[in-house]
């Protein structure tokens, strides 16, 4: 059971950079509006999908879990997770991958985000696990659109030392054939929508656009790399998840670039000026899992009485270490299959490197982690073992909060409080004393 909410669920912005990604958000899908009411083709696409092809060949989109996370800080995701019991479907359904899906069954879908989402022409699909591929074959059915899969390759082992490799050498971290089995899927996913939409790709703008992405994932790296050198931490979660997430969404676009460089230069000056996030920081937080969207001052909640900051999600982590590809010009699409089986291991396959955990959390000086772990989720329950497991072993304490990250009303506000300082009071500051 849900408690009634009396705690604050938003947080304090302290940069600007959020909240021009915030703003920048509804004028840009009040204009994807426009254009899919004009006629124009418009794709439905996972976060785990190329989505750069369809930035190049000037197709709109939206991203499932971008929705979802815009869906949940606007606080309707109860709403539509209550469109799935009444439809007959069981409650623990997996939230991220299933609000659009929830958003077909709404009598009243004007009354979504900015108008409800559109009805998708097109579904492009990647093959991640039995329950988001049902939840897909759900939304073809329901939206009448067209769907394109692509299917997976599966490879048990990610190179512990991946992030050195991932820029320049492709082909020593994921292997020719892999890598050539998913340039084909792309160019079959090419020419399925050259066919449905009738726009082509041209070689020249995907370059750019994947020089674009090069370019931003850039600019998370350094911010990344300043956080994690700089003590007190300039900026904590709440200044960057938004900020990123948002962004990434646009991968490829100039806007992508700016929004990066923005957030690089707000917290470069307050690195300059000597200004913390948390100015009585004692205790530095990793967050594993996906962001908390519809209780983002959760993550401020501990700052005042412990001095605890969160300062690291895999959100800006991911960015910097898991995109960029050098070079890409000698065969564009080739670069991306090689980005795109990559990113389908460390996000879908066990252990999802926990070395990378590791390391990360060494980098940025964390004292524990919390990791929210949603057990309507597959693909989180596999690997979160060996993480776990992985951070202790190395002298990292970990706290595990089960709760879903996407609907409120299975939401606990006094217990993940009790269970965060509970890793505060009785593992870290004992082990800093």
């Amino acid at each position: 059971m849900s408690e009634e909410k009396k705690y604050e669920t938003r947080s304090v912005k302290r940069l600007n950079t959020p909240k021009l990604t915030s703003a920048y958000q509804k004028e840009w899908f009040m204009g994807l509006r426009k254009r899919i009411e004009a006629g124009e083709p418009f794709g439905f696409v996972g976060a785990n999908t190329p989505m750069e092809i369809l930035q190049a060949m000037d197709i709109p989109f939206v991203v499932n879990q971008w929705w979802t996370a815009i869906c949940a800080a606007k606080q309707m995701g109860p709403r539509f997770y209550d469109l799935l019991e009444q439809a007959g479907y069981r409650n623990d359904i997996c939230s991220y991958c299933s609000a659009a899906y929830a958003c077909s069954l709404d009598p009243k879908p004007e009354e979504g985000p900015w108008g409800g989402l559109p009805h998708p022409t097109l579904l492009i699909c990647a093959e991640s696990c039995s329950s988001g591929i049902k939840i897909e074959e759900l939304m073809t059915e329901a939206f009448g659109a067209e769907a394109f899969r692509i299917h997976h390759y599966h490879q048990d082992v990610i190179k512990d030392n991946w992030w050195e490799l991932s820029c320049d050498n492709w082909e020593e971290l994921v292997g020719k054939k892999r890598i050539d089995f998913y340039e084909n899927e792309l160019r079959l996913l090419i020419s399925f929508l050259e066919q449905k939409t009738g726009h082509r790709l041209d070689l020249n703008r995907l370059i750019e656009t994947l020089n674009n992405v090069n370019e931003q994932e850039t600019y998370y790296r350094m911010t990344r790399d300043l956080i994690a050198k700089t003590v007190p931490a300039p900026v904590t979660v709440t200044d960057t998840v938004n900020a990123v997430m948002q962004a990434q969404w646009h991968r490829g676009t100039r806007w992508g670039v700016e929004m990066a460089k923005s957030l690089y230069e707000e917290v470069k000056e307050l690195v300059d000026k000597g200004i913390p996030a948390v100015p009585n920081e004692k205790i530095r937080l990793l967050w594993i899992g996906r962001g908390l969207w519809f209780n983002l001052a959760f993550y401020q909640h501990f700052e005042e009485k412990y001095g605890a900051a969160f300062i690291w999600t895999m959100y800006l982590g991911i960015a910097a270490d898991g995109y960029i590809r050098h070079n890409v010009e000698e065969n564009p699409i080739r670069s991306l299959a090689s980005r795109f089986c990559f990113l389908e291991d460390i996000l879908h396959v066990p252990p999802f490197n926990s070395q990378w955990f590791v390391k990360e959390a060494r980098n940025n000086q964390i004292d524990g982690v919390v990791f929210l772990v949603p057990e309507n989720c597959m693909n989180n329950g596999d690997f979160s073992y060996n993480i776990i497991k992985s951070l202790e072993d190395a002298g990292f304490p970990v706290c595990v909060l089960r709760a879903d990250p996407a609907d409120s009303k299975k939401w606990n506000q006094e217990n993940m409080v009790a269970a965060v300082e509970e890793l505060i009071e009785n593992r870290i500051i004992p082990r800093k004393s």
